[in-house]
């Protein structure tokens, strides 16, 4: 009985930390959904920056 407890009780702790670990990988592939006029987005700093004009 007291390792079905203590299992249950692991299993139960666990079970938060599984649940959030999908999470990390979401905020990385987000991207913005839109720049301000003016700007794009620049896929690889993430970020947006001045659309050069001619």
């Amino acid at each position: 009985m007291k390792i079905a407890l203590t299992l249950t009780a692991l299993a139960l702790s666990l079970t938060p930390a599984m649940a959030y670990s999908g999470c990390a990988d979401k905020a990385k592939t987000e991207t913005a959904a839109s720049c301000m006029p003016g700007t794009t987005w620049d896929a690889a700093t993430a970020t947006c920056t001045a659309t050069p004009s001619s």
